[in-house]
């Protein structure tokens, strides 16, 4: 069994086909999809599909793109909406120095509320960052330094340091189909140096797209994929990466119900 720990099965890109999506997905062996909340307005569409689908759980969030142009939201709030038994986490949240589609202090005020509320319910954290390595690097151990909270770096694409950080700080790091592409030699480079058990693997769809796959739109049955990059790269066999994997998501994001656990 595979997961995608990372997809926006919200978007419209998959209005029209979402069951062949999902049917894709179960034919891949894929048997968890965590979709991903980017905007506080928009949860209640995320929290539907969750609800929707037994297979899928859902986050609650806003992506660092939206810091500025969503209702400031504190910790509180953050809190009462994963109360519910089908939100496992938090964010995507982060910082986008790329882009700066935000105002760079509005992306960290709302960095910092979305980590309280994951110090304080003990749900991960799925953090973003782009061209913001030394200021995330920062701020997740000012923070860490105030109490531990769980979470991971989604879509991994950072340099070095900055993985090395988020193990030392116990974060996990998620590699999308970006590990795949012709010209991600040192992204291999620090996969093949993390645990394997701090790995997860996500499609980011309809981003993203692996080799072979490119330019087409990505969906959550193409992170196998991505899986089969990292076991080269790892020199393990698919079969490990998949478990491993799994086991890694379900540890992380515990409130995750696990149909490999239930079912034994």
């Amino acid at each position: 069994m595979l997961v995608d720990s990372h997809c926006h099965l919200d978007f419209p890109d998959f209005a029209e086909d979402f069951e062949g999506v999902l049917a894709r997905a179960r034919e891949a062996g894929v048997g968890h999809m965590l979709t991903i909340c980017t905007h506080i307005t928009k949860f209640g569409k995320v929290l539907a599909l969750a609800e929707a689908h037994e297979q899928m759980t859902c986050t609650v969030g806003i992506h660092p793109h939206e810091a500025g142009n969503e209702p400031e939201t504190d910790a509180a709030t953050l809190l009462e909406k994963a109360r519910h038994p089908k939100v496992v986490g938090f964010g995507e949240t982060g910082l986008d120095f790329f882009y700066d589609h935000s105002p760079r202090e509005e992306q960290k005020r709302s960095f910092r509320s979305h980590i309280q509320a994951a110090r304080d319910m003990q749900l991960p954290i799925v953090i973003h960052t782009r061209n913001a390595d030394d200021e995330t690097s920062a701020i997740l151990e000012e923070e860490v330094g105030k109490g531990a909270f769980p979470g991971l770096i989604h879509c991994f694409s950072s340099g070095p340091e900055l993985a090395e950080k988020a193990v030392e700080l116990g974060l996990y790091i998620s590699l999308s189909g970006i590990l795949t592409f012709k010209k991600s030699g040192e992204l291999r480079e620090i996969a093949a140096r993390v645990p394997l058990d701090r790995l997860l693997v996500e499609t980011d769809a309809p981003y993203l797209s692996p080799v072979p796959k490119r330019g087409k739109r990505n969906e959550p049955s193409f992170v196998a994929h991505t899986a089969k990059v990292l076991a080269e790269v790892k020199g393990v066999s698919m079969k490990e990466v998949e478990e491993t994997t799994t086991a890694n998501f379900f540890r992380l994001f515990s409130k995750a119900p696990n149909p490999e656990a239930i079912a034994a």
